[in-house]
């Protein structure tokens, strides 16, 4: 029988002999939200069982281990689609997805299309879930998560979703909101996706928090045909309330993100960069961005007519007083167009919610964001270690 000492030695060698569990807690929106800490930690081994997992009624802590992948799992399609953007060689093409060729793009020609049916149908995620990777080696390959119909309580970290169809807009979706609450999304990747990054709408989402996060649009295929995703963030949820925070948002030509439906957004110590179209748009909405950083932005906005307020100064950043009961932090510039907004309405509408500080370091957010870069928190995460390896001595 092993002594206590030498088992805990012994748990401490091995990173897989302990509970796996979150890293931190959710800034912003989210805050409070817990995801499966309340019941036991799985470790799926094939696609069939990750989809089990993620789609129970159980609280669970899913720890992904390697890469899941879905492709081919569903088979392929070939039918006729269109080239909104013509047929060159960086040049996106469309799948015929609700008829969208005929009734948005009537004018594009016809073309032949195949892709993986796998990566057009998401993983539906129930509620009380906390989705984990293991240090960078959590990957789910051609299907995206979706959350919706209710779901809540539910934490995604150190993760990447991939390989969706990038050569097709409508070939899947990374990460669809479409009424939930309570959500945590912290140090994901997403890359190479036929349609959105994250999409929020139509539903109502609440208590939202998207932290930490490695937004990646460096593509071989594109709308503007020019290797940069225009299909980012779009979040058009009615009411929605989101908590933008430390994210590295670059490579993409636009969308990044649209805002609509009432949305009320807290962008703060986010960092984008190397977008050759613009980065906010959108009509109905209430924005608030401080804190960022806009690195070679052609447009920090375009076509925006929603509320903004954006800390550009010092002078706008004392207002923050009002709804923030703290000063805001300043944004900066480089070699980037203007983000234009003095509404002081907006801050208004953070009176009696969870306000994220603006407390990230800006400047390291392209080196800290994303996958296998997990670092807040750990004294946290040390601490339920410790607890974990008390636990087991029930085992002896």
């Amino acid at each position: 029988m092993l002594s206590i000492p030498i088992l805990a030695l012994a748990l401490v060698a091995s990173p897989l002999s302990w509970a796996q569990s979150v890293v931190g807690e959710a800034p912003g929106f989210a805050a409070g939200t817990t995801g499966g800490a309340a019941g036991k930690t799985v470790t799926p081994s094939s696609t069939d069982e990750l989809v089990k997992y993620l789609s129970s009624n159980d609280a669970l802590t899913i720890v992904l281990t390697k890469t899941f992948d879905f492709t081919g799992t569903e088979g392929t399609k070939t039918e006729t689609g269109c080239a909104p953007w013509g047929t060159g060689s960086g040049c996106q093409l469309a799948i015929n997805a609700n008829n969208w060729c005929a009734d948005y793009e009537s004018g594009a020609g016809s073309v032949t299309v195949t892709y993986d049916v796998a990566g057009t149908s998401p993983i539906k995620v129930g509620s009380n879930k906390s989705i984990i990777g293991s240090g960078s080696s959590g990957v789910i390959k051609g299907k995206g998560l979706s959350l919706s119909g209710g779901a809540k309580n539910v934490i995604i970290q150190n993760i990447q979703i991939t390989e969706l169809n990038p050569k097709y807009v409508w070939g899947g979706d990374a990460i669809t909101l479409n009424g939930c609450s309570n959500v945590w999304i912290d140090h994901v990747t997403i890359n190479n996706i036929g349609r959105m990054m994250l999409v929020a709408g139509y539903e109502s989402n609440t208590g939202i928090s998207i932290t930490n996060s490695n937004f990646d649009g460096r593509t071989d295929y594109s709308a503007s045909c020019n290797g940069e995703h225009y299909w980012a963030l779009f979040l058009t949820g009615k009411n929605d309330q989101i908590t933008l925070q430390g994210n590295y948002i670059h490579s993409t030509s636009g969308r990044s993100p649209k805002v609509d439906e009432n949305t009320l957004l807290h962008a703060v110590n986010n960092y984008w960069s190397d977008n050759s179209g613009h980065a906010f748009e959108g009509t109905s909405s209430y924005v608030l961005v401080e804190g960022s950083v806009f690195d070679n932005v052609k447009a920090a906005q375009q076509d925006f007519a929603g509320s903004l307020f954006a800390a550009n100064d010092q002078s706008a950043a004392s207002q923050c007083q009002s709804g923030l009961k703290r000063t805001c932090s300043v944004n900066s510039f480089s070699a980037s167009g203007k983000l234009d907004g003095s509404d002081t309405g907006v801050l208004s509408k953070f009176s009696g919610l969870n306000v994220a500080k603006a407390d990230v370091d800006v400047q390291s957010v392209p080196k800290s964001a994303g996958v296998g870069k997990l670092s807040g928190g750990s004294s946290k995460h040390a601490t339920k270690l410790r607890r974990s390896i008390v636990e087991r001595r029930t085992l002896l």
